[in-house]
């Protein structure tokens, strides 16, 4: 009972919301923005339903995704390559799909990998890139890469025939918007004064060579061979003289990929939970699109909680749940208006809370981003007959 009570006054307070059926219909992608736990993958797999319901043939790219989620798709787990849904897990849960749902899940390494193979004059040169120690490190681990990797599959993507819509989950990293600059910052770092002085120190054939140097850099230099391994300061030498050689292409590309990211295809849906941090962090992600000249499409506010109004007594419950042949003592019906009054106040808690977002929707030049809050419901969801359902809510058929 107190769940269909929280369904239908949760959906009530959706400020100037029709739902996201809009950006479903016209955008080619769509990012799904938000900080850790406010229920990204969720959101952008339940998207992805929503627009292969409307007969789209959706591609769903994923960061980390949970494991219930994969098993809800009648996947054993996600994979790098693309797996699409077999349209027998619809029908069994009872959910028309006139169109297509594949999910893939974001390898950076691969991703890197395949951008090198791409921009490598020879195969001579690329296979001496993906093969150096350094070149192993900044492919996995050097801070960006991750998000500019994101990007740069969602770029490559996007001009598939295979599919109407591309979804991206964006990395969980400390700044979900880290991958605006991440296609500046890492050319930048491949082209900074400290790689160019390196890049003078090596000889024609590769080497390294500190006789170039002033005694002072050299004596470091070689102090961190000691500590390192003669052939490490080869490999560093070795890398910089490859990559230079692909560094004018990868700088074209990271400019086309940022230029794709601020196209007209592309929407943004910001996603949070009442929680206060969450909202605070979901503000300045609005504010930083709007100093980048880019839209504010749609907020969606995840685990709203509701509030009820005038409650009736445990007498009454009784008696109504009687009338349905449903029985419960007027102690159990105490129990179950207690619930239904921690439910209410937690939901007032929740709208106080979110009216710090108001400043964030209100100076959007096609008068306001789309809002649209989901329920707080009372379990997981990991299977898709509760996926559609948050389907349903996100963009109503």
């Amino acid at each position: 009972m107190i769940e269909a009570l929280s369904v239908s006054a949760a959906s009530a307070p959706k400020a100037r919301s029709k739902g996201l059926s809009a950006l479903l219909a016209t955008r080619r992608v769509i990012l799904c923005v938000g900080c850790g736990g406010v229920g990204k993958t969720t959101t952008t797999a339940a998207l992805g339903l929503a627009a292969a319901r409307r007969g789209k043939r959706v591609l769903c790219l994923t960061i980390d995704p949970a494991r219930r989620l994969a098993q809800s798709l009648g996947l054993a787990e996600m994979k790098t390559e693309a797996q699409r849904v077999d349209p027998a897990r619809f029908t069994e849960a009872g959910i028309e799909v006139r169109g297509s749902m594949t999910v893939m899940m974001l390898d950076t390494k691969s991703t890197f990998d395949g951008l090198i193979d791409s921009l490598a004059p020879s195969k001579e040169q690329r296979d001496r890139i993906l093969n150096n120690v350094l070149y192993r490190y900044i492919s996995t681990s050097l801070a960006g890469t991750q998000e500019y990797m994101a990007m740069e599959k969602l770029y490559s993507m996007r001009s598939s025939p295979d599919y109407d819509l591309i979804i991206l989950d964006t990395p969980p990293t400390a700044n979900a918007l880290d991958f605006l600059d991440a296609p500046e910052r890492l050319v930048g770092a491949i082209d900074s004064a400290a790689t160019r002085w390196f890049l003078e120190a090596v000889q024609g054939s590769g080497k390294f060579s500190v006789n170039l140097l002033a005694r002072s850099a050299a004596a470091v230099l070689r102090g961190i061979g000691k500590m390192t391994g003669g052939g490490f300061l080869e490999q560093v030498a070795a890398f910089i003289t490859e990559i230079n050689t692909v560094f004018g292409g990868w700088k074209k590309r990271a400019d086309a990929v940022a230029a794709a990211l601020r196209g007209p295809d592309v929407a943004y849906v910001l996603v949070t939970t009442p929680d206060p941090l969450s909202v605070r962090e979901v503000r300045f992600f609005a504010e930083r699109l709007k100093e980048q000249s880019m839209r504010r499409d749609a907020f969606v506010v995840n685990r709203v909680h509701p509030v009820f109004g005038s409650l009736p007594t445990a007498a009454q419950v009784s008696t109504l749940l009687q009338d349905r042949e449903v029985a419960m003592s007027d102690r159990g019906a105490e129990r179950l208006l207690r619930a239904a009054d921690d439910e209410s106040r937690l939901g007032r808690q929740d709208q106080i809370h979110l009216l710090g977002l108001e400043g964030s929707l209100e100076d959007e030049a096609s008068g306001g981003s789309l809002v649209v809050h989901i329920p707080a419901f009372p379990y997981d969801i990991h299977d898709l007959p509760r996926l559609a359902r948050i389907a349903d809510v996100l963009a109503p058929t």
